[in-house]
C-alpha cells in the first residue's frame, strides 16, 4: 500500500515508519526536517508543512492512506496551532482524493465513567491539556464530517517506548485499564494496532482504542 506518513520523525511517527515498512509498505514520509529520516527501501522523504494545504495536497495524490502523526506540542499556542494542522491535513486529503485518513489521537478523551472524559478530572496533567483539547475537538469535527472516510486511534494514559508483542485489547470510547489500574501500551504495539487497521479496517468513521 502507499502511505503518506505525516509526522514521521517524531515519538509516534517513527515507531508508525518502522511498523508500515516491516509489513512491507511504500511509505513517503512528510516531515518538517527531512535530514531526521533515513533513507531506506520504500521510503520516500519530503520535507513538508502543514499548514500549506495547496502543498500539502499536492503532496498527499497517488496516496492510498493518509497516517497523521501530526502534533503541534513544541509549539507555544499547542491549542490553535493542531488544529489548524488538522483542519489543514483534512482539507488536502479530500483535495487530493485519498480514501482514508488515519489520526494518531488522544486518550484524553476516553471515557473513564459513562460521561466522564479522563481529560475532565483533576488527576490529568495540565501540561498535556492543550493538546488533549485539541485531539478531543478534531474528533469531534471528524465525526460531524462526511466527506472523508476517517480513523482515530486513541493510546492508552501512559505510552512509552518498550517491546513489540502485538498483544493488546481494543476498546471504543473507554479508557482500558489493566487489572493493576494501570492504563499503558509501548509505542511499538500502538504501532501495531494502527497498521492492522490501515490493512484490515474495523472502525471505519470511528474511534478507537488500544492498551494492554
Amino acid at each position: 500500500m502507499n502511505i503518506a506518513l505525516i509526522g514521521a520523525s517524531g515519538f509516534i511517527g517513527s515507531s508508525l515508519l518502522e511498523e508500515a515498512l516491516t509489513r512491507g509498505h511504500q511509505v513517503k514520509a512528510l516531515v518538517t526536517r527531512p535530514e531526521r529520516v533515513a533513507s531506506r527501501d520504500s521510503l520516500s522523504v519530503e520535507k513538508s508543512d502543514v499548514m500549506n494545504t495547496a502543498a500539502l495536497t499536492e503532496q498527499l495524490k497517488g496516496a492510498d492512506v493518509v497516517l497523521s502523526a501530526f502534533s503541534g506540542h513544541a509549539q507555544e499556542d499547542v491549542y490553535d496551532y493542531y488544529l489548524k494542522g488538522f483542519e489543514s491535513i483534512l482539507s488536502a486529503t479530500q483535495s487530493a482524493g485519498v480514501p482514508r485518513l488515519l489520526i494518531v489521537g488522544g486518550a484524553g478523551s476516553l471515557e473513564i465513567a459513562p460521561g466522564k472524559q479522563l481529560l475532565d478530572t483533576e488527576e490529568f496533567p495540565a501540561m498535556y491539556k492543550p493538546t488533549a483539547e485539541g485531539a478531543r475537538t478534531a474528533l469531534e469535527q471528524l465525526r460531524a464530517q462526511t466527506a472523508q472516510t476517517w480513523t482515530m486511534l486513541s493510546p492508552a494514559a501512559e505510552i512509552f517506548p518498550g517491546e513489540r508483542t502485538a498483544q493488546f485489547r481494543l476498546s471504543t470510547d473507554t479508557l482500558l485499564i489493566d487489572a493493576e489500574g494501570n492504563s499503558r501500551i509501548s509505542v511499538q504495539d500502538y504501532a501495531v494496532a494502527m497498521l492492522n487497521e490501515l490493512e484490515n479496517p474495523q472502525h471505519a468513521n470511528s474511534r478507537f482504542a488500544v492498551a494492554y
